[in-house]
């Protein structure tokens, strides 16, 4: 069996999204890439978190060619495949969580009122388009973007990720609810808790042995 290792990190990673109740049912899927052998390791489509063994993850080359696997790979896979072509990333999360998938059907960005926010991402966690409907037609998985997407160094990281969009994006919401004009919080400050932990500066926790 192909890239073991991996298969048993992007099993750990979809469990954990199931872990915290960031998936319900068979919705969402982790993946994670073998850049040395241009593989990728996804979740199959529609089968239980809770029966998956490494086995039966699927494993496709860049373009989506089923490389090794007896099951069908993530309907969302075409999404998975155009991150990892377009970022230096090494792992994708995607969930359906309750407070991020609302914004997203809202069409709003999540707002940055706090530091919370501001230590993961750098500003408003964007939206895309509304689908038009050629992209709906032609490339549907391609095209959409459903729900959150999430990336990382790591399957592990995306997932984490991924909770923390969740987390952020209910405070952002009971922020508004409690004060409808609520203002996003001040660069100086966005930056300072931003870059701390991220970037060549950053300073945050321990560091890194070499």
């Amino acid at each position: 069996m192909r890239l073991q290792s991996l298969r048993e990190e992007v099993l750990e990673a979809n469990l954990e999204l199931v872990r915290r109740g960031l998936v319900i049912d068979t919705f969402g899927n982790a993946s994670g890439i073998s850049r040395e052998e241009g593989l990728v390791v996804i979740k199959p489509s529609g089968v239980a978190y809770d029966r998956m063994r490494p086995e039966d993850l699927v494993v496709t080359d860049i373009d989506g060619n089923i490389v090794e696997g007896t099951l069908r790979p993530s309907s969302d896979l075409p999404t998975h495949l155009a991150l990892y072509r377009a970022f230096a990333i090494g792992g994708v999360a995607h969930t359906h969580s309750r407070s991020a998938t609302a914004w997203a059907q809202a069409g709003r960005p999540i707002p940055c009122l706090g530091t919370t926010h501001a230590d993961y991402f750098h500003g408003p966690v964007p939206v895309t388009a509304c689908l038009q409907p050629a992209e709906i037609k032609t490339n549907y998985e391609l095209n959409t973007g459903h729900a959150p997407f999430c990336s990382g160094r790591s399957p592990a990281q995306a997932a984490h990720i991924a909770w923390i969009l969740e987390e952020v994006a209910q405070m952002a919401y009971a922020s508004i609810v409690i004060n409808s004009g609520v203002a996003p919080l001040a660069d100086e400050l966005r930056d300072k808790h931003f870059l701390r932990k991220h970037g060549p500066e950053a300073y945050y926790g321990q560091k890194k042995r070499s």
